[in-house]
C-alpha cells in the first residue's frame, strides 16, 4: 500500500547525476523503480564531466550549483578522464562538497547466499584527506614521496559523526581502526582525537584496533563487527569497504553515502563496466541501495522501506538475478520484476 502521510507529500528535488558507461541504465531503473513507487521526488539531471579552470580540473558550474542548491544528489559511476590536468571525478565531487564521510553498510541478503552468513557491517571512513590529499613530489630520479595528511580537524568531524551515527542506529558501539603503532604521529593523533570524543559519549561503547587485525577478524567472523561502527582513515577505508563488500556478494550490492555539510551525494561504488554498458545486462541494486540510504537521510523512510524490502526480496526469492549475481535476467527484466514486488507489498 502507498504511504500517504501528509508530510511526506511535499515534493523535493534531488540532483541525479547518471555517470558513465553503464550509469545512465541504472539510473533509469532507478528512476522507474522510484516513480512507481511514488517517491515525491524530481530529478534534476546534471553533467559532471570535468573542465580544466586555472590548471585544475573542476566540474561544470551548472552541476555545482544544482548540487549546491538541491543539497542532495544521486551519483552513477563516474569513468576518469584520462589526461594531464585531470584528477579522479569522485576525489573533485568530495573536496568541491567536502563530503567528509563516506559511509559504507555491507549486509547480507538473506536468500542470497555467500561465502558467509548474517554479515552486518557499517564503515565510515574519513573522505577527504590522508594518503588521498595529493601531496606528491620526486625528491630525486627514481624517488618519490607521497604525504599522508592527518589532521585534528578532519579526524574530529568525522569520528564525531561515527558516534552520532552509532547512537542514532542502534550501535553499542564505535570502532577506531588505525596503525598508531607504525604511524605513531599521523594515525597517532587520529587515535588520540578519537580517545578524547569518546568522552562525550558515554553511553557508546569505544575501543581501537590495529587494520591488520581487523581484516583478519572480519574475514574470519565478520559477525565480530555487527553491533559496532568502524571509522578509519582514507585509505583504510577505501580498502576495508571493498573487503566488506566482498563478503556479501560484491559492489553491485553495497550502498554508499558521502556526507557533508555543504551536500550529502549518494553513489554506486562500483566501475563504469564499458563492456556491458548499453546491452541490458548491469545490475543496478547498488545504485538503489544507495538511492534509499538517500530517502533515509532525506527522512523519507517509509518510501525507503518499501523500496528496500522490494529490492531484496527480488533478489532473495530469485525472481529476477542479473548474470554478476548468476542469473540471466537483465536491467529492464530486475526492474519490472522490483516493480511487481513493489505493488505486492
Amino acid at each position: 500500500m502507498t504511504p500517504t502521510p501528509q508530510h511526506l507529500q511535499a515534493r523535493r528535488t534531488v540532483t541525479l547525476v547518471p555517470g558513465d558507461g553503464i550509469g545512465p541504465e541504472i539510473s533509469v531503473a532507478v528512476q522507474e523503480i522510484f516513480a512507481a513507487a511514488k517517491v515525491p521526488i524530481e530529478w534534476e539531471i546534471a553533467n559532471v564531466t570535468p573542465i580544466i579552470k586555472d590548471g585544475q580540473s573542476v566540474i561544470p558550474e551548472d552541476a555545482y550549483l544544482s548540487i549546491n542548491k538541491n543539497k542532495v544528489a544521486l551519483k552513477g559511476p563516474l569513468e576518469t578522464p584520462v589526461g594531464k590536468g585531470h584528477r579522479s571525478l569522485n576525489l573533485t565531487l568530495r573536496k568541491t562538497f567536502d563530503l567528509f564521510a563516506n559511509v559504507r553498510p555491507s549486509r547480507s541478503i538473506v536468500g542470497y547466499k555467500t561465502a558467509f552468513d548474517n554479515v552486518d557491517c557499517v564503515l565510515i571512513r574519513e573522505n577527504t584527506e590522508g594518503e588521498y590529499s595529493g601531496i606528491e613530489h620526486e625528491v630525486v630520479p627514481g624517488v618519490m614521496q607521497s604525504i599522508k595528511l592527518i589532521t585534528r580537524e578532519a579526524s574530529e568531524r568525522v569520528i564525531r559523526y561515527a558516534f552520532e551515527y552509532a547512537k542514532s542506529t542502534g550501535r553499542p558501539e564505535v570502532t577506531v581502526v588505525h596503525k598508531a603503532n607504525i604511524m605513531r604521529a599521523s594515525d597517532g593523533l587520529f587515535l588520540d582525537t578519537a580517545r578524547e570524543i569518546a568522552k562525550e559519549y558515554p553511553d557508546v561503547g569505544f575501543r581501537d584496533e590495529l587494520l591488520d587485525r581487523v581484516c583478519l577478524r572480519i574475514v574470519t567472523d565478520p559477525t565480530l563487527f555487527s553491533r559496532t561502527v568502524m571509522v578509519m582513515p582514507n585509505l583504510y577505508g577505501d580498502i576495508v569497504s571493498d573487503l566488506c563488500a566482498g563478503l556479501i556478494g560484491g559492489l553491485g550490492l553495497t550502498p554508499s553515502g558521502n556526507i557533508g555539510l555543504k551536500a550529502s551525494i549518494f553513489e554506486s561504488v562500483h566501475g563504469t563496466a564499458p563492456d556491458i554498458a548499453g546491452k541490458d545486462k548491469a545490475n543496478p541494486t547498488a545504485l538503489l541501495l544507495s538511492a534509499v540510504m538517500m530517502l533515509r537521510h532525506m527522512e523519507l523512510d517509509t518510501y525507503a522501506g518499501r523500496i528496500e524490502s522490494a529490492v531484496l526480496k527480488t533478489i532473495a526469492e530469485d525472481r529476477a538475478r542479473t548474470g554478476d549475481l548468476g542469473g540471466k535476467a537483465g536491467t529492464k527484466k530486475f526492474t519490472e520484476e522490483v516493480i511487481k514486488t513493489l505493488e505486492e507489498l
